[in-house]
């Protein structure tokens, strides 16, 4: 499962839960490039929910995509990610750190509240 909505001029919610393969990567890649085409300093709330690794056909999709995706990186400067797994969250945060002009924070799925705030700030 995986769905992006919109939520004003620059900013997206991404619903993200399950396991990849490379038909859904390619959807979800092309899902997100659309919904950040006119954003600039945007924001980003990820909830993931029961994350599973992707399939090696998914990543082999995301890796074809790396020029778009760094494009689409460099629209936003705050990403908050919602996770009920400790490895997602801590995973998360160790990319944002070698991401440059990017702050990741992670936060437990029952601290949407808090997340929203961080986002705003």
């Amino acid at each position: 499962m995986f769905e992006v909505v919109k939520n004003g001029p620059n900013r997206l919610d991404i619903d993200f839960g399950g396991k990849l393969d490379s038909y859904e990567m390619k959807t979800a890649l092309d899902e997100l490039f659309n919904n950040a085409k006119d954003i600039e300093h945007g924001r980003m709330l990820y909830r993931v929910r029961d994350f599973d690794l992707p399939t090696l056909g998914a990543i082999g999709v995301e890796l074809s995509h790396l020029p778009e995706a760094f494009r689409f990186i460099k629209k936003f400067d705050r990403a908050a990610v919602l996770a009920d797994k400790k490895w997602v969250k801590k995973a998360s945060e160790i990319e944002g750190a070698f991401i440059p002009g990017l702050k990741i924070k992670a936060f437990g799925l029952n601290q949407e509240a808090e997340a929203e705030s961080w986002l705003t700030s």
